[in-house]
């Protein structure tokens, strides 16, 4: 059942605590009245969602019921913390994979993600019986078609931040799972981030409580719409972000929705609604990412081009190293020299798609968003990828 009263008690349950982040519920039951009003479910589509949500719910509780047991988590610092953001479908996933070649930093694994508890340093054996669990899960995992050709995405690779955000509902990319509208907008308009990034932090120090620390390299594209949230959770976070062509942008995010949503959806999904739907969520993000910008740490932000990073990451990379105040060693420009040659673009199949079929028009978004194009000095697609 899609309640929220019903997932949280049976959450409790499994975890074996009581749940006191009340506010939480509010989060959820938003979540599920928007998709009640706007998303028609398949049955199949609502258990899926249900073990989703519940799975959330239960990680979340885990990591509260480790920070009650030993209440020095709590304390564990997660220093400078790398934020890596741009528009959704800007390359922030590859970029990801950069920052994964270097020893430096500590990036979330995929199978730490999904299964957090218990804390990799409490027991080193539960690492492997967690990973062994996640890999088999993967194999049994049947995606959308065609998945791997739009986000990388591997068994024991680097993973986003999206699932832990999504064990507070306060995470955007949920509005591409789903056809939330309602839920979307109030998430900026009326959601408490700084509890979701609070959660997230925990998370972070569950993971990392005995075990060596490193500063988090943190990749989630939909960041940049909490900058500021983010700022009073980790006050010395630094922002690295990605930017592309928004009208490839919007038409990339408008494709993965449909997928993702046809996989819940009862009835057929409407290509033109998605294209709509992201474009307003990516007009959302563009003003968030401007108003940033242009406030008092908007300066802290290094920018990156999407098409030289994916021309020339080595260069590009020693030029992200040099703003954050370290420098290239020679293994690190290596690995990433390696990594970019052996996944080329489109090695894992081609991501075809086109404005139109999502009911959009390139110069009609380029000019909407003109301010964001000459601030970032981002060219058109083809212009960009050809200078590239």
């Amino acid at each position: 059942m899609l309640n929220t009263a019903s997932i949280i008690a049976e959450a409790e349950a499994k975890a074996g605590i009581s749940d006191t982040e009340t506010n939480i519920r509010r989060n959820l039951e938003r979540l599920l009245a928007s998709a009640r009003e706007s998303f028609p479910m398949s049955a199949a589509g609502e258990d899926k969602l249900r073990a989703m949500l519940l799975m959330d719910a239960v990680n979340r509780l885990e990591s509260l019921k480790w920070v009650r047991a030993y209440p020095e988590i709590a304390d564990e610092p997660i220093e400078a913390p790398v934020f890596l953001m741009g528009l959704p479908r800007s390359g922030t996933t590859y970029f990801q994979y950069l920052f994964d070649r270097d020893p430096r930093f500590r990036l979330i694994r995929t199978w730490e993600s999904v299964m957090p508890a218990p804390p990799p340093g409490l027991d080193a054996a539960s690492v492997a019986r967690r990973r062994a669990a996640w890999v088999e899960l993967q194999k049994n995992r049947r995606h959308a078609e065609g998945f791997e050709a739009m986000h990388l995405y591997d068994e024991d690779g680097s993973d986003e931040c999206h699932a832990f955000l999504e064990q507070s509902y306060g995470a955007a990319g949920l509005h591409n799972l789903l056809r939330v509208p309602a839920y979307f907008d109030w998430l900026l308009d009326g959601c408490d981030l700084v509890e979701t990034y609070r959660i997230h932090k925990r998370q972070l120090q569950c993971l990392q409580w005995r075990g060596t620390r490193k500063p988090w390299a943190l990749k989630y594209p939909n960041h940049v719409i909490a900058m500021n949230e983010i700022l009073r959770v980790y006050p010395d976070a630094r922002f690295v972000m990605t930017h592309r062509d928004p009208a490839q942008v919007v038409a990339s995010i408008a494709k993965m929705s449909f997928k993702l949503r046809a996989m819940r959806a009862a009835g057929k999904v409407d290509k033109r609604e998605a294209g709509r739907d992201m474009l307003h969520f990516i007009a959302r993000h563009i003003h968030r990412i401007m108003a940033f910008d242009a406030g008092p740490q908007g300066g802290r932000v290094i920018h990156v081009d999407y098409y030289a990073l994916v021309a020339n990451p080595v260069r590009e990379m020693r030029a992200i190293h040099e703003g954050l105040g370290i420098g290239t060693p020679d293994e690190v420009a290596s690995g990433v020299a390696a990594w970019h040659a052996a996944n080329p673009k489109a090695a894992r199949g081609r991501n075809e798609y086109t404005l139109e079929e999502y009911g959009l028009d390139a110069a009609a978004i380029r000019t909407r968003f003109g301010d964001y194009v000459r601030r970032f000095g981002i060219p058109a697609e083809a212009d960009g990828l050809a200078r590239a």
